[in-house]
């Protein structure tokens, strides 16, 4: 979807920058960037907005084959962003009947072709609509009898849907899935029985058949679960500027780390470092890190590179 940022409150006018948001699109910019092949699938409006979301993809190195633009007059999804305090930013979603409310299963399946590894969704695309939930669902069902890995990140955004839907739609996507990720607040929107703790509900996430589960910490970093016991790892000190998309740099630098075929320890120290470029800059994606770049918190303050 397009991005409207604002530098201060909406109501109270004043200028608007233009961007490119989307929580799967800021982790396949992530991947791209760290030198991962990466095909986007979904739908845009065939209007200017839709066009600036695939000519963005594009400039990142995504393959935008089997995006679909909607010509039955579905406009692209909008989100305004506004500062409140600090690094607290309120957002508001322009996503009803857009056209990526209607992603079908017929426009993504054809993007789960020979030598694809990885499926990424999110909780974002059911809580779309319909079509939608179809889609990611198929998706999912089709990519784990295929051997591909799926990874769902629950990314729950109450503004578009109650916990009780989230969790109705989101259960069968379960059965498919191989990696959960999730933050600490969103682990009981997967389980029959949301009153669990934390350990009881990650027992019965891999009872499920899930491979593996990951939860964000925000500051306090993550851990890593599988049947063979947990992994933790702290999150990487910076000045924090701003907070939004820093879970999906999480998530792209995690899956970065597992399809480099590292250990849980490495993923997750990826990951924290990926997410802490997030939270270090201004935007949803525009300071994600090149593979190059990665090292480049473990340089002293001040430095300069020449």
């Amino acid at each position: 979807m397009a991005a409207l940022r604002a530098q201060g409150a909406l109501r109270l006018g004043g200028s608007l920058g233009l961007s490119v948001a989307g929580a799967e699109s800021n982790v396949a910019i992530g991947l791209a960037r760290l030198g991962h092949r990466v095909r986007w699938a979904g739908r845009v409006g065939a209007d200017e907005l839709g066009a600036l979301v695939l000519r963005t993809l594009r400039a990142e190195g995504i393959d935008t084959d089997f995006a679909v633009s909607d010509d039955t007059g579905r406009p692209t999804g909008l989100l305004l962003t506004e500062p409140r305090l600090g690094t607290l930013t309120r957002v508001s979603y322009y996503r009803t009947g857009s056209a990526g409310s209607a992603v079908s299963a017929a426009d993504v399946l054809p993007a789960l072709a020979c030598g694809t590894r990885v499926l990424h969704l999110t909780g974002i695309t059911p809580a779309l609509g319909p079509s939608a939930a179809e889609a990611a669902l198929t998706a999912a069902t089709t990519a784990r009898a295929a051997g591909i890995t799926v990874c769902l990140d629950v990314n729950h955004r109450s503004r578009l849907w109650t916990a009780d839907r989230a969790r109705s739609a989101l259960r069968p996507l379960l059965a498919h899935t191989d990696l959960l990720i999730a933050s600490e607040d969103e682990l009981p929107l997967v389980l029959e029985r949301p009153a669990a703790g934390e350990s009881e509900a990650v027992h019965a996430i891999l009872s499920a058949g899930v491979h593996e589960v990951v939860v964000k910490r925000g500051a306090h970093g993550a851990t890593g679960f599988t049947a063979d016991g947990s992994t933790d790892c702290p999150a990487r000190e910076v000045v924090a500027v701003d907070l939004v998309g820093a879970g999906d740099a999480f998530v792209a630098g995690y899956l970065s780390g597992l399809l480099d075929g590292a250990d849980v320890p490495a993923r997750l120290h990826r990951a924290v470092t990926t997410a802490a470029f997030a939270v270090a800059t201004r935007g949803d994606w525009e300071g994600l890190p090149t593979r190059d770049e990665l090292g480049l918190l473990d340089q002293p303050d001040g430095t300069t590179m020449r």
